[in-house]
């Protein structure tokens, strides 16, 4: 073979290659990349955000692989720090308060900025773009308990907890924006009995059937509703806002850029009332978390057909 053709056939193989690199990197990800580990924490307004961050990107050309269902937030923190994910969704005041151990803050703005730079700083973690929807904690009980007790405040509840039993996630007795912080503000709430029922169903379900008498609450939850529940009124305004967006890892986001702008896409369509609304469809009508996170993207337009 002469040197003529060994060179054109080599210039030939290095344009295809160069072309193959154009198109993956287009694409967002290349075929050979790792898959982007996407996580999500124990609850279903977890596993329907954290699937559509799967779909986002998977929708930009990358690879992913899903690790739902991780458990709290200590959990997820340790296994994005570790990296066995690459990103999770997050919510600001959890990390701030419960992650960085500090004071709450009522900006949200100011929120977001503190643990975005205390995260780079300390984890070499980042926030992208939070959603506008509101999951902030609370404290429900039946009309009945209400009307019972003369509980529509914290500080009524503050006053009757020794005769009441609560129930809700584990980490409610240890954090901070737990029964630790409320104690703090509010004086009392020493309850009768504090069972861990987690963050799914069994919680209702034991209202419901009068196992508890106060259930802790994530505000966006379907079953407020669906169930007639009273919210008691936070009447020192203890809990701060908790925005929902992505924490990932900044070597992921270094190496694949383009995670940013897809999941930011995503970020100002989730409201309050959308979110309450996808609940409801995995917690209420029984649907799939996938289903109904892949439905909501196909009606925004935002997976290519």
């Amino acid at each position: 073979m002469s040197s003529k053709t060994m060179s054109g056939r080599f210039g030939r193989l290095l344009a295809l290659g160069m072309l193959l690199a154009l198109v993956l990197s287009a694409c967002g990800g290349s075929a050979s990349s790792a898959p982007i580990k996407v996580g999500s924490k124990d609850f279903s307004e977890e596993f329907i955000v954290g699937e559509m961050y799967a779909l986002m990107l998977e929708n930009e050309g990358f690879k992913v692989e899903r690790k739902h269902n991780l458990g709290g937030t200590p959990v997820a923190q340790a296994a994005i720090i570790k990296g066995d994910i690459d990103l999770y969704p997050e919510y600001t005041s959890t990390g701030l308060l419960t992650v960085l151990k500090k004071a709450p803050i009522a900006d949200p703005a100011q929120i977001l900025a503190t643990v975005k730079s205390e995260y780079e700083k300390q984890f070499k973690l980042t926030w992208l773009t939070p959603s506008p929807f509101n999951d902030t904690n609370g404290l429900a009980v039946t009309q009945a308990t209400a009307d019972k007790y003369g509980i529509k405040t914290y500080s009524d509840l503050a006053a009757k907890a020794a005769e009441l039993r609560f129930g809700g996630p584990a980490e409610f007795a240890e954090r901070e924006d737990g029964i630790k912080g409320l104690a703090k503000t509010y004086g009392g709430f020493v309850p009768k009995e504090l069972k861990q029922l987690g963050t799914g169903p069994l919680r209702y379900d034991a209202l419901k059937n009068g196992d508890i008498d106060v259930v802790v609450v994530f505000t966006t939850d379907a079953r407020i509703a669906s169930d007639k529940l009273v919210v008691l009124q936070d009447d020192k305004t203890f809990y701060p806002i908790y925005n929902i967006a992505p924490v990932v890892r900044q070597d992921t986001l270094q190496s694949n850029p383009k995670i940013a702008d897809a999941l930011n896409k995503l970020a100002p369509l989730l409201t309050d009332d959308v979110i309450a609304g996808l609940n409801a469809q995995v917690d209420i009508e029984g649907k799939e978390f996938a289903v109904v996170a892949k439905a909501f993207l196909d009606s925004a337009g935002l997976l290519k057909k």
